[in-house]
């Protein structure tokens, strides 16, 4: 578990204030085979940047996450572990917070989803509505991949998985920002040749 009082002000303080700009606070959701959990929902905090100097900063500092550079020269650097997110991230954030009342917000709400996961509610129809409810204004509600109404028709009908998913206009893989969701939920196929290092378990 990361001791957010050992690392140094001056440096938390920056991630932080990065972060405020550039960084996002996300919950996936993934269609699955089983009918009995018709989704992976996961959660996500995220920055790009063409500059990997400042992402390694975060990724040391919160020891923990992965990077890796798309073909277009834009490094990403992610953490979707629970695990690290509930141990790493959000004890830092808590420890250096936000100026913005965005992402003050949008932390809090990923807060609240991390002990909504966390307590395994995301297995029921009932803490799929709360966790949609919760997610519906973060990041300004920016573009998703599947909206409510999929997510909950494919629980309510789970022997046709498949109904209701209609096709989404593929996203970029370009100019990502704090704005806009995980990597994890977009419709494009991840670029080839990216590099990464791994997530420790």
């Amino acid at each position: 578990m990361l001791n957010a009082r050992e690392i140094p002000p001056n440096i938390g303080h920056y991630l932080a204030g990065f972060t405020d700009g550039e960084g996002s606070f996300n919950v996936s959701f993934r269609p699955r085979d089983d009918y009995k959990a018709p989704w992976k929902i996961s959660l996500c905090f995220n920055i790009s940047q063409r500059d990997p100097v400042v992402l390694a900063l975060f990724k040391r500092h919160l020891q923990c996450g992965t990077m890796r550079q798309r073909h277009d020269g834009v490094w990403y650097y992610e953490v979707n572990n629970l695990t690290t997110i509930v141990e790493n991230v959000i004890p830092f954030f808590e420890r250096f917070g936000f100026l913005s009342a965005k992402k003050k917000r949008d932390f809090s709400k990923f807060k609240q989803l991390a002990e909504l996961i966390r307590h395994g509610r995301h297995h029921s129809p009932q803490g799929v509505e709360e966790i949609l409810a919760i997610r519906r204004d973060m990041n300004d509600g920016g573009k998703r991949r599947y909206c409510d109404e999929e997510i909950l028709g494919r629980i309510k009908n789970p022997q046709r998985p498949y109904a209701g998913l209609a096709p989404q206009s593929e996203m970029r893989w370009s100019e990502l920002r704090g704005d806009m969701q995980s990597a994890t939920e977009m419709s494009a196929p991840s670029p080839q040749g990216e590099q990464q290092q791994n997530e420790r378990s």
